[in-house]
């Protein structure tokens, strides 16, 4: 029996794709990227989807731009890469700098304050909603829920708290978490 995953079907579905989910979400496309790419198309498992994000977070550049060359690599190597990227950019390139010049002319109304309040807003829940979804993928850690959960609030902690640089707090608590789940894999692992 094969497992049959659903991929992309040509480069140009995988630049369309990647230019849809550019266009959806301004702000942070996190929530938008792993709803499509995990729920909805089903390219990606959740646990994948969770492992490219984290590596694409502590490569330089922007997560969900790292993200795209991962996932394009994956299904069509160099060419896919650079063709996810291409959707990620060129589209919402056009359309940012259109906003550019509108924001130029139009930024000090009032109502366009406000909706831009509204719109951050609005990508607070969402950030806050997909941390959500993503939180249950760590029952499947190797770590016990209760410490996972530890370090999640350290790292909240380091944030909000201390005012921690990203940089240090990948250093301290990733490294303590990869140190623990390594020394857990290891055990278990004959």
């Amino acid at each position: 029996m094969t497992d049959e995953r659903p991929r992309p079907t040509s480069l140009l579905d995988l630049f369309i794709s990647f230019t849809l989910l550019a266009l959806q979400g301004f702000g942070g496309v996190l929530a938008v990227v792993q709803r499509e790419m995990v729920e909805r198309k089903r390219w990606l498992t959740q646990e994948e989807f969770i492992e490219d994000w984290a590596v694409a977070q502590i490569m330089p550049g922007p997560n969900v731009v790292n993200l795209s060359l991962m996932i394009g690599d994956r299904y069509f190597g160099l060419r896919g890469a650079l063709t996810a990227l291409a959707g990620m950019l060129c589209v919402p390139l056009l359309l940012v700098l259109g906003l550019a010049v509108l924001y130029a002319q139009y930024g000090n109304h009032p109502g366009v304050a406000g909706a831009l309040r509204g719109m951050a807003a609005v990508t607070a829940g969402l950030i806050t909603a997909t941390g959500v979804k993503l939180g249950a993928a760590l029952r499947k850690h190797p770590l016990p829920v209760w410490l996972t959960g530890l370090i999640v609030l350290a790292c909240m902690g380091f944030g909000l708290l201390l005012h921690l640089p990203l940089a240090y707090t990948l250093l301290i608590l990733g490294g303590l978490s990869f140190a623990l789940t390594w020394r857990k894999l290891k055990k278990t692992t004959p």
